[in-house]
């Protein structure tokens, strides 16, 4: 005889109008429910042993029944406190084969889970249940689900309005620039810091590697990090600057300026538009397109759709989505954001996407593409009035590496002012005046120190990492026990001082903990500039997060420096210095616990460098209360901590021909360096 109490199907619910009813009634009317993937209770398995009931009073005269109470609902599934003790009891008594074939089919099943659960295990995406559950999927406590369910957050969705931001103030232009500066960088530390942890998890060159963008950007939605989603801006975004430099698609969208992923047209979709109207706002021009013109300040645009997965013309394209919304921006005289994509030399990525500022749409045709297909034109002009395109200066900055008399005739006073003592040549230009200061000082690659600092105590301990340093090393355990750097020779986060491989070390010479003492890596040129005197600009594309040069000079103890002062001699005081490394790398906004490094930590910084006879570029970079450079301490030849290296990091990506900018901390009579205005 079957058991008198139905097994609940998890696809089916009982209708609550009838299911008040008692079960040896009408059969109760079910609807089928799509599965749910979500912890939720299984129904009752019936116990493979008899298991003796005992006697209670139950105001129900049929013991073998559940109670008929109309209030009294059918037991829910989904709730874990609906199965009362009474309940448990009655559903308790004889097995059927019918429970028995259920009970193995959700054995076999869950077993079957588990086998594949297990291999997909150390991609951390699945759970692998116990043995003894009879659970089709992990069901957390009530404690964890309250967690879960706490600090999970809903990303903000795009806002549907247009709005135009126009006559800002200086202090409202300084304002969102810096959120945009902290904001990137952000970005890039998450995006580093995901990919170093990966490689620790899995290893190094084990399986594919993780999309350490994607997995940044993913982060600061999910913690309402992305910028101007409140509302969808028109024309220019405060704090981008025309020639800023992106290695990734969703850092466009992760600042506001191009808010899809993929497609290269970004527009308000009809749906959501007040007049019924899609509006574009920005396009990507990448070459992907074998129709698309670009002349610079005029571009041919082709719109979108048609292509393969090869990205090859295979339909006529439609006047609908992107295509119609750029109709209508120039039907009501909108303004484009124009992002340029190429392949450039040096770049972390395969393309690079500057910003090239603002264009019009002044015509738009239907004509037949190179492959024989209709498509989309639409004819864009540059806005005039606007800064250099950055992709311009980009190319002419790439002439002037290889052939810079023929780019700049004259204005050069040297093609190298550290007589090949540096690893790179340092231009010296000047277009403006007569003076040739930086002629006059004799080129230090390398911060002389005094000799007794190479007899401290502790000066002979190193590694004996033979193919390159573990996590495990003692150069590891002096900085804290992580490096400080990832694979590609990044720094991954600011700390008060890193300690590199240094001459008693048995690493090679491509060790990861190698990577500031092998000096300067980028072409610099000290110019002549009219807001700053002498300041230095990047000939080559920087990465965030990447080593530039040291800042050289002759170190004197506190003694000296006051003698020297007194003289009238260019001092730079390193303890004045202000702490951007403790920002590099700073977690706190997606990681609650996150603590910043405080170890190694060293005593106040009590000396100075002589700079009036003997210095390097990094002499020559101008002050700035927002720098893109950042001063990391380093040790590696000595371990005396009161006399490290001050050595240069990018904190954001540097494009070619932007001006390097320190903080340092105080702009007094010893720097003599001049601010940078913007």
């Amino acid at each position: 005889m079957g058991s008198l109490v139905p097994f609940q199907d998890l696809n089916l619910l009982p209708d609550p109008s009838t299911s008040s009813s008692t079960t040896n009634a009408v059969t109760t009317t079910t609807t089928l429910l799509r599965p749910k993937i979500e912890p939720k209770l299984e129904p009752f398995d019936a116990s493979l042993t008899p298991i003796q009931i005992p006697q209670l009073k139950d105001p129900n005269p049929n013991p073998n029944l559940l109670p008929s109470s109309p209030t009294t609902p059918f037991p829910d599934s989904n709730d874990p406190n609906s199965f009362t003790h009474s309940d448990s009891l009655a559903l308790e008594p004889a097995v059927s084969s019918e429970d028995n074939v259920y009970s193995e089919f959700y054995r076999i099943s869950e077993m079957f889970r588990s086998a594949f659960a297990q291999r997909m295990q150390k991609y951390g995406d699945v759970d692998v249940l116990d043995p003894d559950s009879r659970a089709i999927v992990p069901v957390p406590d009530e404690q964890q689900r309250q967690i879960v369910a706490s600090t999970r957050q809903r990303y903000q969705k795009r806002s549907s309005e247009l709005v135009r931001v126009t006559n800002l103030s200086i202090e409202d232009q300084r304002y969102f620039r810096d959120v945009v500066r902290r904001t990137r960088m952000l970005y890039d530390s998450v995006r580093i810091f995901s990919v170093v942890e990966e490689e620790k998890r899995l290893g190094v060159g084990m399986g594919k590697r993780m999309r350490g963008d994607l997995r940044a950007a993913a982060l600061l939605r999910d913690r309402g990090l992305w910028l101007n989603r409140d509302k969808r801006i028109v024309g220019s975004i405060p704090g981008v600057y025309i020639g800023d430099l992106f290695f990734f698609r969703m850092e466009l969208c992760v600042v506001g300026l191009h808010g899809q992923c993929q497609a290269g047209i970004d527009y308000l979709p009809s749906s959501q538009s007040s007049n019924g109207e899609p509006i574009a706002t920005s396009i990507i021009v990448s070459g992907g397109y074998e129709d698309d013109e670009d002349s610079g300040d005029v571009l041919i645009y082709t719109g979108h759709g048609g292509q393969d997965k090869f990205n090859r013309q295979c339909n006529h394209q439609r006047l609908e989505g992107g295509n119609l919304a750029l109709e209508r921006s120039m039907h009501y005289g909108i303004e484009i954001r124009v992002i340029r994509g190429f392949k450039y030399e040096g770049s972390l990525t395969t393309k690079v996407y500057v910003y090239d500022g603002l264009y019009k749409i002044v015509d738009t045709w239907f004509d037949v593409g190179k492959s024989g297909f209709g498509v989309y034109k639409y004819r864009l002009i540059r806005i005039e009035g606007q800064p250099e395109m950055g992709s311009t200066i980009m190319r002419f900055a790439a002439m002037l590496k290889t052939r810079p008399l023929q780019a700049r005739p004259a204005g050069y006073l040297s093609l190298d002012i550290s007589m090949k003592k540096d690893n790179m040549p340092i231009f010296l230009f000047n277009d403006i005046d007569s003076d040739y200061e930086p002629l006059y000082y004799e080129y230090l690659a390398r911060t002389v120190f005094p000799a007794f600092i190479y007899h401290a105590a502790g000066g002979n301990m190193g590694c004996h990492c033979v193919s390159g340093c573990m996590e495990n090393c003692i150069c590891a355990q002096k900085n804290g026990g992580d490096f400080a750097y990832d694979n590609s020779g990044f720094l991954l986060r600011g700390k008060p001082l890193i300690f590199e491989c240094g001459a008693n070390c048995q690493c090679p010479p491509n060790c990861k903990n190698r990577v500031s003492q092998k000096g300067l890596r980028n072409r610099l040129e000290v110019f002549r500039s009219r807001e700053t005197g002498w300041g230095v600009r990047t000939l080559d594309l920087i990465h965030a997060g990447a080593f530039i040069c040291e800042y050289t000079g002759v170190v004197l103890t506190r003694e000296q420096a006051q003698i020297c002062s007194m003289s009238g001699d260019s001092l730079i005081y390193p303890g004045r210095f202000t702490e951007r490394w403790a920002e590099w790398g700073d977690l706190t906004q997606i990681y609650p616990d996150y603590v910043r490094p405080t170890y190694p930590s060293i005593p106040p910084l009590d000396f100075a460098m002589d700079v009036s006879r003997m210095r390097n570029v990094a002499c020559y970079i101008s002050h700035s209360t927002c720098p893109n450079v950042l001063v990391q301490f380093v040790l590696y030849d000595h371990n005396n901590m009161m006399f490290p290296h001050l050595m240069l990091f990018a904190m954001e990506n540097i494009p070619p021909m932007r001006e390097l900018s320190l903080d340092y901390g105080v702009a007094d009579e010893y720097t003599g360096k001049l601010s940078i205005c913007n």
